[in-house]
């Protein structure tokens, strides 16, 4: 079971610039990928041992504050905001240096792929853009994780994007981490795909600056979105809640057998 309070966390946008060159990975927690790690060990040990991880979510810089967690984000840094973040360094390396930089997206369709490549060709001229979409299908083969896995490391890109939704991509990228032969950022970044392909829209500034942008998707998508946020919010409270009363009696448990000694 993952527990928010002993949890590394980026604290904001401007540590973003602290991480190092090299083989890194990056995963971001909200209240439903928090909310899926209670009852998916796999995907709670993928989050707990990444490299890093980012507050994608006001509410999870929140109960970091509720529960004096070993972490304490001051602001929200949302996927969007890593991707932006990631993509203009390596556009700026890339012209500093004459050598366009490498950048991959594996994952989602051909089609949102193809938007991606003709958005970031005017964005970021200084990358070239790789893009490779897997098997639609819940469960990948054998064959299709090493053909993936071949197409990443052939690329050996300078930026990896994965985006198959959490908690698949969150998973597959921690179960194949070792197989991986690469020497870049890798970030698990789900609908920003769709955001910067613009097959999605992301909430206005408004929506996001007050913290509602979960309520702009539930607006927007109410089939698709009501059990992660219409269920998923008063759950994510109760096990924050829960998390904090079993806090509280070690805390009462370990001050109680001090006294004994």
């Amino acid at each position: 079971m993952l527990k928010l309070s002993n949890l590394s966390i980026v604290e904001s946008q401007d540590a973003l610039r602290d991480i190092p060159d090299g083989k890194v990975l990056i995963n971001t927690i909200n209240a439903h990928s928090f909310n899926t790690a209670q009852k998916d060990e796999l995907f709670a040990e993928a989050l707990a041992k990444g490299d890093y991880l980012i507050p994608d979510g006001a509410s999870i810089i929140k109960a970091c504050k509720l529960l004096k967690a070993k972490s304490q984000p001051k602001e929200r840094i949302a996927g969007w905001d890593l991707f932006a973040f990631e993509m203009q360094r390596l556009d700026k390396r890339g012209m500093k240096n004459n050598v366009k930089g490498k950048v991959m997206f594996m994952g989602s369709s051909e089609k949102v792929l193809s938007l991606i490549r003709k958005k970031a060709a005017i964005d970021y001229p200084n990358l070239e853009v790789i893009t490779y979409s897997p098997p639609y299908k819940p469960e990948f083969t054998n064959e299709d994780n090493a053909a993936i896995i071949k197409v990443i490391n052939e690329a050996n890109p300078d930026l990896l994007w994965i985006g198959m939704t959490a908690p698949k991509q969150e998973k597959w990228t921690y179960q194949h981490w070792k197989e991986l032969n690469i020497h870049c950022h890798v970030g698990t970044i789900g609908a920003v795909f769709d955001f910067y392909a613009g097959t999605a829209q992301r909430a206005p500034k408004w929506w996001q600056e007050h913290s509602l942008e979960w309520l702009y998707r539930l607006i927007k998508e109410p089939k698709r979105m009501w059990r992660r946020y219409v269920i998923g919010n008063p759950l994510f409270l109760w096990n924050i809640q829960k998390e904090r009363r079993q806090r509280r009696w070690h805390f009462s448990r370990r001050i109680y057998h001090q006294n004994l000694i």
